[in-house]
């Protein structure tokens, strides 16, 4: 299911071939976030454009819209977005961060507020397996409790408590249902790893985790006020305990620098909805770090985004243009910048790839941060 190909003899960074279903595809990578089955301001065919092989959406927001009847209908959610690569879906555990939609957890599972509609929803683990295979996406996550930044060490082991009690409850029912499946057919399901920064919670629960030999593992509940050093510590600890031969995902994370240092201590999967964010509000990621568009000095400025970028916008406008249309709130101008900074993450991983297989990863992600350095 996913075999290693590549190692950088300097670091653990590595590339891999991850079989799904639907195809395999080659590690590591970033997926853009489409929650609803879109990712803001783009078109399928723009992803695939772009390089974007793996994109992630929200198994719990697709299940009330548009809901499972239609998906069922079209096949699930690849063939009703008409996208040719491979689909993962997160649970909804990550919804427990907005106020709005969550309401409360226990031992059973997790109450929401539909969003929609108002009307309470209560989701247990068995439920979401059910919904995320009736999505049909190729990679699924267990339900987990994703605790916040702040919260106290005693609410952080009771998240991590919750989501034990999940995944296997998440696995027991995935295996279940996909008993009759053959191997090649069957969705892959992926724990998450919760803890927050504390070291004794992460170990315990990749430890945990590790005896119901999921298909990936993922590090969740980053990405909300963290430091990068107590991010990367928490990385190199659950990657010092995980299996080698097992797919490894950083959730949440999209910053270029953040990428590379995680790649660099052995992660092959990542995800943000921070760089179309950044994107739309004047933050563009450039081969000469960030580039803050809004600012009036690129008013009169003929030169594009960013010169070493071979993507469509860079070759046709101008950071003059771009910076108009944004600051009209133009739409084409979101689409502009959004394809840009998810084309130099897609190119950024591609130059990466070649520096592993070249012996030279450390040497390009150095060169990158000093670029980065604010």
């Amino acid at each position: 299911m996913f075999h290693i190909t590549h190692k950088d003899k300097q670091t653990n960074a590595r590339i891999g071939l991850l079989k799904t279903k639907k195809g395999t595809i080659e590690t590591p990578f970033f997926m853009p976030v489409a929650t609803k089955g879109n990712t803001k301001f783009m078109t399928t065919h723009d992803l695939e454009k772009m390089g974007a092989k793996a994109i992630i959406s929200n198994a719990l927001i697709l299940s009330l819209r548009p809901g499972l009847k239609i998906l069922k209908k079209f096949g699930g959610i690849g063939k009703f977005m008409n996208y040719s690569g491979i689909n993962f879906t997160d649970s909804g555990g990550f919804q427990m961060y907005s106020k709005f939609i969550y309401i409360s957890s226990d031992n059973r599972g997790v109450t929401f507020r539909n969003p929609f509609s108002g009307e309470k929803l209560f989701i247990t683990p068995e439920e979401n397996m059910k919904i995320q295979l009736s999505i049909n996406s190729d990679v699924a996550m267990c339900l987990d409790s994703m605790p916040m930044y702040e919260h106290s060490k005693k609410d952080i082991e009771e998240a991590v408590k919750k989501t034990l009690i999940w995944a296997e409850r998440c696995k027991k029912e995935h295996d279940k249902l996909q008993k009759n499946q053959k191997q090649n057919q069957k969705q892959l399901l992926f724990g998450i790893i919760q803890g927050g920064i504390y070291k004794n919670l992460r170990k315990y629960c990749t430890q945990e985790l590790m005896k119901l030999d999921f298909d990936g593992y993922s590090i969740g509940g980053f990405g909300l006020g963290e430091t990068i050093k107590e991010e990367l510590d928490i990385v190199k600890l659950c990657k010092s305990i995980l299996p080698e031969n097992k797919p490894v995902y950083l959730m949440g994370i999209g910053n270029p620098v953040e990428i590379l240092e995680a790649i660099s201590h052995g992660c092959d999967i990542f995800d943000s909805r921070m760089p179309t964010k950044n994107a739309r509000h004047g933050t563009i990621f450039t081969s000469k770090g960030k580039l803050r568009i809004m600012q009036k000095k690129f008013q009169l400025s003929k030169e594009p985004l960013d010169k070493n970028c071979d993507c469509y916008v860079c070759k046709s406008y101008s950071r003059s243009y771009l910076r108009h249309l944004l600051m009209q709130d133009e739409g084409t101008g979101k689409i502009l910048v959004t394809f840009h900074n998810l084309y130099y993450l897609q190119n950024l991983i591609r130059q990466a790839k070649e520096h592993i297989k070249k012996g030279m990863f450390s040497r390009f992600k150095e060169e990158v941060k000093r670029n980065y350095k604010e």
